[in-house]
């Protein structure tokens, strides 16, 4: 479909929605300020879909039509600024350009892919320092950013076996983009979620829970994934012959050295880097909140004595729009769960649905969400509320329902535009790389299996870890 019959089709889809919600006859169970919280999330949610439209300007609009309708009040709108989720992104971010200014990464990578002596353990080793970097870099963007050396080293040290090099041009952002779910801060679309189910239902995740149930799944996943990647991608000819990845082949594309003597700037950076998730990972023992810990972590990463980048430089790195999108889309949710309009939504729904059966529905729709919503914010933005609301009425945990519907949505594979990591890894110069008939292959074969490993997960392994399927 061109960009103007895409287009024509949302807002034909945008202006006939408003029309219905305009009409005071039609739906009398809604009150005004959730006709206007529906007809404002229509609006968004086409121009999303449809329009080339910046998705924070868009989030940015809907949000100040909300507070300008009284929907919401300003302090709300700005308040999500000043959200501890938001200030643990921030410095997230800065902790992650100290790491990247002192060349750990190259280090850690030389130091796991150069023992791989087969196909099978390149490609499982490149897989767990992949799942690694989930801890020290946020959003996959910038962990695919910080991977694309490394892979242009590893392609170089291929270059004589082209189907390899297309195998691992098509295994990073696979990986990056469902080990994603390991650590709250992931992605954006996390700290939405975390968000709404805190407005929602007052049921707040911190960042230990969230390691200890979406760590093992990311795991999980992540190797289910490299394996299936190579099953489709390589033949057994290409398999079977043996590799050797050296560290000076990888040095070629480090600015930082990847061996010899740690300089004073990598040691004091991987002990804070250490420190950070150490403190992350006990937040039930000390009770210090993971945003204050990050931002500890974040003046002493900075600071002139201690640190490793200055602040202004690591500032720079910070996605602000990014920021603004969440602020925006968490004011948004506010508004769709106060005024009534969530419940509204799912109050048609078939009321005898069996966990298991809601559970299959909320995972199927939103591994295929990607397909509509290529932003993974939006479509948690979208999705998360309306699950959070039909969850409570179908006598589902609201949390398992949100996590299960956030872990799918991670599956983003199918198009070389469906997230930014695959648009990276498809087109690198000089390199040959994966096709989007390379891609609708894998994903035809991944995209179930995912959702049934997810499905697995809610319903087998988080009871387990004390998040119920029911409540």
């Amino acid at each position: 479909m061109t960009l103007n019959l895409r287009l024509a089709a949302a807002l034909c889809v945008a202006l006939s929605l408003c029309a219905l919600l305009a009409v005071p006859a039609n739906f009398p169970a809604l009150g005004g300020d959730a006709r206007l919280t529906l007809a404002v999330f229509a609006l968004a949610t086409c121009a999303w879909i449809g329009t080339p439209v910046d998705d924070t300007y868009i989030a940015l609009g809907a949000g100040l039509a909300l507070t300008a309708t009284g929907v919401i009040s300003s302090d709300t709108l700005f308040g999500t600024l000043g959200d501890a989720t938001v200030w643990l992104l921030i410095c997230a971010f800065v902790l992650a350009a100290a790491v990247a200014r002192t060349g750990l990464a190259g280090r850690a990578a030389a130091f796991l892919v150069g023992g791989a002596r087969t196909v099978r353990q390149l490609t499982h080793l490149t897989t767990a320092a992949l799942v690694v970097t989930a801890f020290a870099v946020p959003a996959t963007s910038g962990r695919a950013a910080l991977a694309l050396p490394v892979f242009l080293a590893l392609a170089k040290a291929l270059a004589d076996r082209r189907r390899l090099v297309v195998m691992l041009a098509l295994l990073f952002p696979t990986v990056i983009l469902l080990s994603a779910v390991a650590t709250l801060i992931g992605a954006g679309a996390h700290l939405i979620t975390v968000s709404v189910l805190w407005e929602a239902t007052g049921d707040r995740i911190g960042f230990t829970q969230w390691l200890l149930l979406g760590l093992p799944l990311a795991v999980a996943s992540s190797h289910l994934a490299a394996e299936t990647v190579l099953l489709t991608t390589t033949r057994r000819a290409d398999r079977e012959g043996p590799v050797h990845i050296t560290a000076e082949e990888i040095q070629r594309h480090s600015e930082s050295p990847v061996t010899g003597p740690w300089t004073r700037a990598e040691k004091r950076c991987a002990l804070l880097l250490a420190t950070v998730v150490a403190l992350w990972c006990s937040e039930p023992l000390h009770q210090v909140s993971p945003a204050v810990v990050a931002l500890i972590g974040a003046v002493v990463a900075s600071s002139p004595a201690l640190g490793t980048v200055g602040l202004k430089d690591a500032l720079k790195t910070v996605p602000w729009s990014l920021l603004l999108f969440m602020a925006a889309t968490m004011a948004m949710g506010v508004a769709l769960a106060d005024s009534g309009a969530a419940k509204w939504l799912v109050s048609g729904l078939p009321g005898h649905v069996g966990p298991a059966v809601f559970l299959g529905v909320v995972v199927a729709v939103s591994t295929a969400a990607h397909l509509v919503l290529q932003s993974r914010s939006a479509r948690s933005s979208v999705l998360v509320p309306l699950v959070v609301a039909a969850a409570v009425g179908a006598g589902v945990n609201p949390v398992t329902a949100a996590l299960a519907s956030t872990a799918a949505a991670g599956f983003c594979h199918t198009l070389p535009a469906s997230a930014k990591p695959v648009t990276l890894f498809s087109d690198v110069p000089g390199v040959p790389t994966y096709t989007p008939r390379d891609l609708l292959r894998l994903s035809a074969v991944l995209a179930p299996l995912t959702a049934a490993l997810v499905l697995f997960f809610a319903a087998a392994v988080w009871p387990l870890l004390g998040v119920p399927v029911t409540r």
